[in-house]
């Protein structure tokens, strides 16, 4: 058993880089709550308003562990230097931001979604915000990948 765990551990934490594990989250999670808002607006369903709200504050919590992991596979396999790094770290803390914010507006005053005067632009938050975790995705394939 320890001979397992001891290769689990390198497996997870030398071998595999870590932010190819959560990565993913954010870009998932965006998407989803896009759905579920365009869902909202088409049925005017609360239900699927308040599961985007919760999507989007899984994708700011996301975006952090995905940063985190992403700034530590740089400095170990990337010996701290990488294409595009401060693109991706500028874009980044700007998701961070804009679901943060997308957050805390929608936590304010809960009826965001439905008031004519802030629908357009709550909805183009959601779209920024998939559109920001698309591009730092494939910005991620071109650093590993190449152009």
């Amino acid at each position: 058993m320890g001979a397992f765990l001891s290769r689990l551990f390198e497996a997870l934490f030398e071998t595999h880089p870590l932010h190819g594990m959560f990565v993913h989250f954010p870009i998932a999670l965006s998407a989803v709550a896009l759905l579920f808002v365009g869902l909202a607006l088409w049925q005017r369903n609360e239900v699927m308003e308040q599961a985007a709200f919760y999507c989007v504050i899984l994708v700011m919590l996301s975006t952090v562990v995905a940063g985190f992991t992403g700034y530590r596979d740089v400095i170990v396999r990337f010996d701290g230097e990488a294409a595009l790094v401060d693109v991706k770290g500028y874009m980044a803390i700007t998701l961070f931001f804009l679901t943060a914010g997308l957050s805390f507006v929608r936590f304010r005053k809960p009826d965001v979604l439905w008031d004519p005067s802030s629908m357009v632009l709550y909805v183009s938050g959601f779209v920024g915000a998939f559109l920001m975790a698309g591009t730092l995705g494939f910005l991620g394939g071109v650093i590993l990948y190449g152009w």
